[in-house]
């Protein structure tokens, strides 16, 4: 018996998703067996900078996340380690409390380096770029100088000696073990992130924030747990450093270490676990065999970056990605399977009308928006057309919670949206899509489609670090979804594809895509025939037909008006904010005033 069509994309999906599982665990498990096997063949003296590398990588695997995975540029995360450093030291000392455990010192280090994390990450939510980079140097500042001042504790100047761990991890092999086998649990938690709806939100909040917020994905919450987290390992690593320094100081805590960590994921390449892994080991290695050169450190680091930012911008993940070097075939057709629909969209229930009343909003002395009175009901396409500055993008904005009326309410069913809320508009089903794509181009195109599901998975942050069942049950799910989207699409032979590789009309069906996996009550469209063929915009129309036809209302600001008259069951005119016109496309084509502004004639 021959399998159904969207049985055997699903099928094709999972086989194509074991083999890239298979392939991206390979390089880790060569690495695994090295590193196991290195105090055999390494000798004392580069097991010592072995077990240096290992403690780097700790820190580094929570930096990742913040600064490859969420685009912070976080440089002065060298804190943290000075923080967790004098934590395990001063409490197995004794010099605050009475003496404790090693491993009890190192957890509550741990937890101290978590909540200074997320202090220090804290104004990443309001600050941007360089200037969150400041904040993180000046905490770093002041931890040092905390270090110093305060003599009765840490020893001032003068330092204190590191923790011992005790057997079988007090030897400097065992230290080398005890470091390694934290690296490899850092590195499965956050590769288990990276893999994650969270790993591609954080992505999602770098590349394309405002899709990632027309997505339900929110910015403060997501942050905060990966605060938490890199605080937390970063802490967890200067504990490990101290004790294989066996006497810290403040001034072995500098600038330089941490333009260390920060560049290894800058040569690493941002969204990747591998990339940064392999950019902490050669930096850490380099000086060895470059000595004479050390006091030129910070410079070598620098030219290192810019000969990567210029040869190689996407570092070495990117050297690493054969895949994506194949060429693709041309001439490629979108051909959506409006079929699929039905399982896709699950009936939506009837919510009720979406409206707005009387809604005006101005920018300085120009009226955006005049007055205005809309209606988009479920199961029909409606029309938004008019001249260039007629207030047509600014109505979905309005809408999606991107800007504020200043007067008039939008209403959803009878309720009405709270202004600024866009994140909310997500778990009410309203989806949309941009005038440009806003698409993560470091992504496959199904981790974009599948970015658009994030509100529907159940599992938490910790149970993603940890791999918990809810978390893989998660996974599996919208890789299911995304894989149907696409193939509803038309694009699910191009899943495993770099989104930026594609051809800017197959971008406007990945939007698509993604927006259809909210499940959409109403679907807000801004110009999605923008770019494409006349046959690609003749298929663009069949398929919004039949999403409405599912039971989902939609909404299309366009300015190719055949697509509006030939798919359109209501269309609604602007000029200059205000509306013109509303009606049939048969009424709209003969409305003398609507020809003379805007259709010609």
């Amino acid at each position: 018996m021959e399998m159904p069509a969207a049985q055997l994309h699903l099928s094709r999906a999972k086989v194509l998703g074991w083999m890239s599982l298979s392939g991206a665990t390979l390089p880790f498990l060569l690495l695994l067996v090295v590193g196991a096997a290195f105090p055999f063949f390494g000798g004392s003296y580069w097991s010592l900078i072995a077990t240096r590398a290992c403690v780097y990588w700790v820190l580094v695997s929570g930096l990742n996340l913040v600064v490859g995975f969420a685009g912070q540029i976080a440089i002065g995360w060298v804190a943290l380690l000075t923080l967790g450093a004098y934590t395990t030291s001063v409490l197995v000392a004794g010099n605050a409390t009475p003496p404790l455990p090693p491993y009890l010192a190192l957890a509550i280090a741990g937890a101290v380096g978590a909540a200074f994390g997320l202090i220090v990450g804290l104004p990443a939510l309001r600050l941007r770029t360089f200037y969150f980079a400041i904040t993180t140097l000046g905490f770093a500042t002041i931890v040092t100088q905390v270090a110093l001042a305060w003599q009765s504790v840490t020893g001032g100047g003068v330092g204190v000696a590191g923790p011992i761990f005790p057997e079988p991890f007090s030897s400097p092999t065992g230290l080398y073990y005890f470091c390694f086998g934290l690296a490899a649990i850092c590195t499965w938690m956050t590769a288990n992130v990276a893999a994650s709806r969270f790993g591609r939100a954080l992505i999602a909040i770098r590349d394309a924030e405002v899709a990632a917020e027309a997505c339900g994905i929110v910015k403060a919450a997501l942050l905060t747990a990966v605060f938490l987290f890199s605080g937390a390992v970063a802490a967890v690593a200067g504990g490990l450093f101290a004790a294989l320094q066996s006497y810290i100081t403040p001034d072995a805590f500098t600038l330089d270490l941490s333009v260390l960590f920060f560049i290894a994921i800058l040569i690493g390449g941002r969204s990747s676990i591998l990339g940064p892994l392999l950019g902490i080991i050669l930096l850490t290695v380099l000086p060895e065999f470059a000595a004479p050169l050390v006091a030129w450190s910070t410079f070598l680091y620098a030219a290192l970056l810019l000969a990567i930012v210029l040869a190689i911008p996407g570092g070495i993940a990117e050297l690493l990605d054969f895949r994506n070097r194949r060429p693709l075939e041309s001439d490629r057709a979108i051909i959506p399977r409006p079929e699929l629909l039905a399982r896709l969209l699950d009936a939506p229930t009837r919510l009720g009308a979406l409206t707005l009343e009387q809604v005006s909003l101005s920018f300085g002395g120009v009226h955006a928006i005049d007055g205005l009175d809309l209606e988009i009901r479920p199961s029909r396409v409606h029309g938004l057309i008019g001249p260039n500055g007629s207030g047509k993008t600014t109505t979905l904005n309005v809408i999606s919670g991107y800007y504020a009326q200043q007067r008039g309410a939008v209403r959803f069913g009878g309720t009405t949206l709270p202004v600024f809320a866009r994140e909310r508009r997500a778990h009410m089903r309203i989806a949309r899509t941009f005038q440009t794509p806003r698409i993560v181009g470091s992504a496959s195109v199904l981790q974009n489609v599948m970015i658009g599901g994030t509100i529907d998975g159940k599992g938490t942050f910790v149970e993603s670090l940890l791999s918990l069942p809810r978390h893989r049950r998660d996974e599996a799910k919208l890789r299911d979804t995304a894989t149907l989207a696409l193939a509803a699409v038309g694009l699910e032979r191009l899943a495993a594809v770099r989104a930026d590789r594609l051809q800017h009309s197959e971008l406007r069906f990945i939007e698509i895509a993604r927006a259809l996996m909210l499940r959409p009550a109403y679907l807000l469209l801004d110009e999605p025939a923008a770019g494409l063929s006349a046959e690609e915009i003749k298929r663009l129309g069949a398929f919004l037909l039949a999403i409405a036809e599912a039971g989902t209302g939609v909404l299309v600001v366009e300015h190719h008006p055949d697509l509006i008259f030939d798919i359109c069951h209501h269309v609604t005119v602007l000029n200059l904010g205000k509306k013109l016109a509303s009606g049939t496309p048969a009424e709209i084509r003969s409305h003398r005033e609507v020809v003379n502004a805007y259709l010609g004639g």
